[in-house]
C-alpha cells in the first residue's frame, strides 16, 4: 500500500490517500468525525483484506477548523457547527452541511477527473463525517457505488424528500452503531434508519456491543459489504 497527500488545489479539501495497488479503479472518500482528522481511519485500511477488493484509493479529507457551539465555542475540525445537545430538536447547522457536502463534491469530481466514475465511488464516514456521507450521497445526480454511514444520522431529514436524487434511489446504504453509543443514541440512529426505508432506500443495518467507536467484527462486516458493492453485483441494469 502506498500513503501520499492527495493533490489539492486550493479549493479542494487537503486529504491523506491510501492505496491498495496501483492504478486504483475505484475509490473511498471517507470523512472523519467531530475534532478528528483524516489520519483517524487509517488503521481500518490496513485491517481490511485487500486480495477481496479491486485495487482502491482511500482518501480521507481533514475537515475545515471552525468553532462548535456544544464545545463552548472551541476552534476544531469540523464538517458543521453542532448548536444543541438536544436531540428532539435540529442539532445541525443547516449551512455548514450544505458547504460540508459541496466539498465532498468536489473530491468526487477529484477522483472523476483522475479516471474513477462515480458509480465506482463509494461515500463513507464516521459520526459527523457519516452525517455529510448521507446528506452528500443521496443528493449526489450520479449513481455512486454505495453509501457507508457509521455511528451517524441522516440530517436536516425535512429536505430530503424534495432534494434527493433519484438516480442514487437504489444505491446501497450500510449503516453502523454501537447499541452503547454515548455521544448519538442507538434509537436517534434508528429513527434515522426508518426515516431512510420509509422512503424506499436500501439499508443494510448493524449494530454492535460498542459505544461511539468501532470493534472488529464492524469491520469485518464493512469489508464485506465494500466486496459485494465494488463487485458490480448492485449496478443498475443497462439500457
Amino acid at each position: 500500500m502506498s500513503r501520499t497527500p492527495a493533490p489539492a488545489p486550493s479549493a479542494t479539501l487537503p486529504s491523506l490517500e491510501i492505496e491498495t495497488a496501483p492504478a486504483p479503479t475505484h475509490a473511498v472518500i471517507w470523512l472523519h468525525g467531530l475534532g478528528a482528522d483524516g489520519h483517524d481511519f487509517e488503521p481500518v485500511v490496513e485491517a481490511f483484506d485487500a486480495s477481496r477488493l479491486p485495487a482502491l484509493r482511500f482518501v480521507f479529507p481533514h475537515a475545515p477548523t471552525r468553532p462548535v457551539t456544544i464545545n463552548g465555542g472551541y476552534v476544531m475540525r469540523a464538517w458543521y457547527d453542532i448548536v444543541s445537545t438536544d436531540f428532539s430538536q435540529r442539532r445541525e447547522d443547516p449551512d455548514g452541511v450544505i458547504a460540508s457536502a459541496r466539498q465532498l463534491e468536489d473530491l468526487i469530481a477529484r477522483e472523476n477527473a483522475r479516471g474513477i466514475a462515480d458509480e465506482n465511488i463509494v461515500l463513507a464516514g464516521f459520526s459527523q463525517g457519516g452525517a455529510i456521507a448521507l446528506h452528500a450521497g443521496l443528493r449526489h445526480p450520479r449513481r455512486l457505488a454505495g453509501i457507508l454511514a457509521l455511528s451517524t444520522y441522516l440530517p436536516l431529514p425535512d429536505t430530503l424528500a424534495a432534494q434527493a436524487d433519484p438516480v442514487n434511489h437504489a444505491t446501497p446504504v450500510f449503516m453502523a452503531h454501537g447499541r452503547h453509543d454515548e455521544v448519538i443514541p442507538h434509537a436517534f440512529a434508528l429513527s434515522s434508519r426508518a426515516l431512510l426505508e420509509s422512503a424506499g432506500y436500501r439499508v443494510e443495518w448493524h449494530d454492535y456491543a460498542c459505544g461511539h467507536g468501532m470493534v472488529m467484527e464492524e469491520i469485518q462486516d464493512i469489508e464485506h459489504w465494500l466486496h459485494t458493492v465494488l463487485s458490480g453485483a448492485n449496478s443498475p441494469p443497462q439500457r
